[in-house]
């Protein structure tokens, strides 16, 4: 059992290997890390300082395009960057062109798309998916088998609880105006989604907003206010000790 290492990478001191993996060309990897067995490290990624990365994960994948993908576009991306401090799970897939922040935490199996950025300290749960063009911002926490639709923005100390789905396609993939209206959805700093909730395409959930678990939002939800049912509306205003400026 050994590993890959191309004679360009450079691997920082103190860093461990377990077997099998393959560290590619131009990779930059910092001192004290840990990299699991089975880890695939693609061209001119840059690791940071005491980051973990756990069995069979990819990290710097090259996305692919399909004939009729209305997202995906052929680009030159920039190296994945994970900066320090991060733990990334086993199973994980981490796209070229995503950058993480320091301290945060990747579970198993979730996925990041190119073209993302994720603040520090945010949580990524098990099985979470976020799709090209989407911004995280820091200490978020998406849990597990929460989906992102590309071209969403999540603000600051935002909470998305589990199967969470995001949608950005009011035209459901047909005629061509949807090209013009495509568009993920928007949480403001503060803004807190229940479990299995779907959001409509476009829609804005304001500062401090909360949604109920099992609700489909189907209009923007004003900030400080708390909505639930099928379709979403107004229940009452968000306890003012539940605000994050009071946290």
């Amino acid at each position: 059992m050994t590993n890959y290492i191309h004679p360009t990478a450079i691997i920082g001191a103190g860093t461990q290997l377990g077997h099998n993996s393959v560290i590619q060309d131009d990779v930059k990897i910092g001192t004290n890390c840990r990299i699991g067995s089975g880890v695939v490290i693609h061209p001119g990624t840059v690791i940071g300082n005491s980051v973990r990365i756990d069995d069979n994960t990819v990290i710097g994948k090259l996305p692919m395009k399909a004939a009729l993908s209305a997202v995906t576009t052929d680009q030159t991306l920039d190296p994945c960057v994970i900066e320090d401090d991060c733990m990334v799970g086993a199973m994980v897939v981490i796209y070229r062109g995503c950058r993480v922040g320091k301290k945060v935490m990747v579970a198993d199996m979730a996925s990041i798309r190119e073209n993302v950025e994720v603040g520090e300290y945010t949580i990524i749960g098990r099985g979470v998916t976020i799709e090209n063009k989407v911004k995280v911002g820091s200490r978020c926490k998406l849990e597990t088998e929460a989906y992102i639709t590309a071209l969403s923005e999540i603000g600051d100390g935002c909470f998305i609880a589990p199967e969470v789905t995001f949608t950005n396609d009011n035209f459901l993939g047909r005629t061509k105006d949807r090209f013009k209206y495509h568009k993920g959805v928007t949480m403001k700093k503060g803004a807190r989604i229940g479990a299995n909730v779907t959001v409509l395409p476009g829609l804005t959930l304001g500062e401090d907003a909360l949604v109920a678990a099992g609700s489909v939002v189907t209009k923007d939800v004003p900030a400080r206010k708390i909505v639930l049912g099928s379709p979403a509306r107004i229940w009452r205003d968000v306890p003012t000790d539940q605000l994050l400026e009071n946290q």
